[in-house]
Order: structure tokens, then sequence, then C-alpha cells
């Protein structure tokens, strides 16, 4: 009788041992995965906060001139090249996709397309680093709890510690946000109008501000586009596209609102200023070649972070929207230090550098906040 009650025993403690070792083993593979996704973010982030540096070299042109090149890069050429390469016969994709579905991620792209403006007129009036800042602040609370919200996810979440370390994590994001904020504004008291046009020649806290606040309130409907895509992307992978780059079919049709957006606004400005002879028209120490070369060449790098966003959004789990609020964190961390190397917060007292300096790492940290929230 103690023979068997000993073998019951180590059965059980065989099965504990096994079941001990398996959660052990697919808590270590799921946190693999998420850091492989943050490295994958990371690097889009990169990009994204980079995209504006070659919009210093255009010479000659008018604000509505570039943008409008960067967005045929950014919303046509290089979207659907890419799905030609990841994810041939992309096409066919959409034939197995509800009409409303399409229709809906078109526009929210068309809204998005709002926020696109918005986004580079607060770039124009607040430079790179206090114009990501605002912006790009408010998209990351606003893009990363209403998608879920509204499809029930977060109620999901919420009910697990995973919700509280979500909601704590965008809470430390805006507070380092605020940071920022509080800085440049420190920073537009401090210098005189001249120091502050050495590296932002149109440069109105004002104007930028409320820029940025229309930035946030639409342009977070990129984020409601790319899981309103999930069905496209989920059809994609039955036909046999790679699970890295599976959100690529849905953004031709998520641009492509956005591109019309563009086009209406740009070509009005086009009309209104008289630029439109831009595109065309040699001017003495002005090369078109460049011009054209440089505006492209924002829209590859705004559109990379995307390719590298959907394959870091791949590795996190059933939780994919806490991937928005990485993305944004530290796209904001990457553009401010750029705003550095551009010299916009050159004459800065000292105490105003150091608070941006806190800015940065408060945001830093929240973006590991938010990454490990999807993984409780």
């Amino acid at each position: 009788m103690q023979v068997c009650l000993c073998l019951e025993d180590y059965k059980i403690i065989d099965i504990f041992n096994t079941s001990y070792s398996n959660l052990i083993s697919n808590i270590l593979q799921m946190n693999t995965a998420i850091l492989t996704g943050l490295i994958f973010i990371a690097l889009g982030a990169f990009s994204s906060g980079s995209f504006a540096i070659p919009f210093g070299k255009i010479k000659g042109w008018k604000w509505e001139s570039y943008w409008f090149i960067y967005c045929i890069g950014a919303y046509i050429i290089f979207p659907v090249l890419s799905c030609m390469i990841f994810s041939p016969g992309f096409m066919s994709v959409y034939k197995d996709v509800p009409s409303g579905t399409l229709a809906l991620v078109f526009i929210l792209g068309m809204i998005y397309g709002i926020g696109n403006l918005s986004f580079g007129l607060s770039l124009r009036y607040l430079g790179i680093s206090l114009g990501y800042a605002f912006s790009l602040g408010l998209m990351l609370a606003i893009g990363t709890l209403i998608p879920p919200l509204i499809d029930g996810r977060l109620q999901v979440m919420m009910q697990t510690s995973g919700g509280n370390m979500l909601l704590a994590g965008v809470l430390v994001a805006c507070l380092g946000i605020a940071f920022t904020g509080w800085a440049g504004y420190l920073k537009d008291k401090k210098l005189s109008e001249a120091k502050k046009q050495e590296s932002i020649v149109e440069f109105s806290f004002l104007k930028g501000t409320m820029a940025a606040v229309l930035v946030g309130i639409t342009g977070s409907a990129m984020s409601m586009g790319f899981e309103k895509a999930l069905p496209i992307n989920e059809v994609a992978l039955k036909n046999g596209v790679d699970p890295l780059f599976a959100s690529l079919p849905g953004m031709p049709i998520l641009f492509l609102g956005t591109f019309v957006t563009t086009i209406v606004w740009c070509l009005y400005l086009g009309i209104k200023n008289k630029s439109l002879k831009d595109y065309v028209q040699k001017v003495p120490g002005v090369s078109l070649i460049k011009n054209y070369s440089f505006a492209l060449l924002a829209g590859f790098l705004w559109f990379v972070q995307l390719i590298l966003f959907g394959m870091g959004k791949s590795k996190m789990g059933p939780f994919t929207f806490t991937s928005w609020g990485i993305l944004m964190a530290l796209t904001i961390v990457c553009a401010t230090l750029w705003g550095v190397y551009r010299k916009e917060w050159k004459g800065a007292p000292v105490k105003v550098l150091v608070l941006m300096l806190v800015s940065l790492i408060i945001i830093i940290v929240s973006s590991f906040i938010i990454s490990i929230s999807g993984s409780l």
C-alpha cells in the first residue's frame, strides 16, 4: 500500500514538474518573441524619427510641393513595391475580403490623411523634436487605447494585470511627453525670435501646437486602420504570405485613402500659393533631381518603419495594439535626438536640456512597460 502511494506521489510530482517545465518554456518563448518584436519596432522607430531629415536638403520648394512628392513615395510607390516583393499576387487577396472591410480601411486612411497633413505643419512650425513630441504623444495615447476599447480587447486585458500595466505605461508616456512639451515651452520663452529661426525658419509655438492637437485627434486613425485591416492580413496568411509581411496587403488600401486627402490639400495650396511650377521650373542653384530624390527618400524612410512595425507587431501575441505605443514612444526619442543634432535646442538653458533628457528617459521606460503589458 505504501509502495503504491509512493508511486502515485512520484506520478503527481512528475506531472507537476512537467507542467512547470512547460510553463517556464512557454514564458521564455513568449518573452523571446516579444523581445524580437521590440527590436523590429525600435528599428522602425529610428526610421520614422529620421524621415524628415531629408526635407532640410530640399531647396527652393514650398512646403506643399515637397510634401506632395514625399506622399507619392510613402503612400503609393513604396507600399505597392513592397507588396510586389514580399507579397506577390497581393491583388488576389482583396477578392476574398468583404468590401465593407476594404471601404472602412480606405475611409480610415482618408481620416489619417488629415493627421498626416497636420503633422507636416507641426514639423514646419515646431521643428522635429517638439513636433514629434506633441503630435506623436497624442497619437500614442489615443492610438493605443481607442482601437482595443472599440473591439473589446481592452476590456479583456483589463481583467488581467497586463491591463493595469498598459494604462500605467500610457500614463508614464504622457508624463514624459508633458515634460518634453514643458521643455519646449521654456525654450520658446527663453530664446529670441532670431535664435529660434536659426534652425526652424517658420517657428510658431501656437500654430505648431494647434496642428499637433489635430494630429492627435485624426492621426491615430492609422492605428485603427491597421487593426481593422486584420481580416486582410488573415487572408494573406491563407494565401501563403510570410507572417512577417502579412500586414503589407492592407497598406495600399489604407494609404490610398491618405493619398486622396493629400492630393486635395496640396493641389489647393499649390494653386493658392502658385507653387505648382516648383515641380518643373529650374531655379539657379536649385537641383530638381535632388529635390525629387530627397523628397522620395523621406517617403522611403517613413514607409520602412511600417514594414519593420508590421514585423514587430506579428511577434507581440494577441495584444498587438501595444505595438503602437512602443513605436510612437521610441519615435519621439529618435526625433528628439535628431532635433539636438540639428541644433534646435541650441542656446537653451542647462535646466531645459536636463528636463528634455529626463523626458526621453521616461518615454523609453514607458515603451518597455507597454511592451511587457502584452505578455501578462
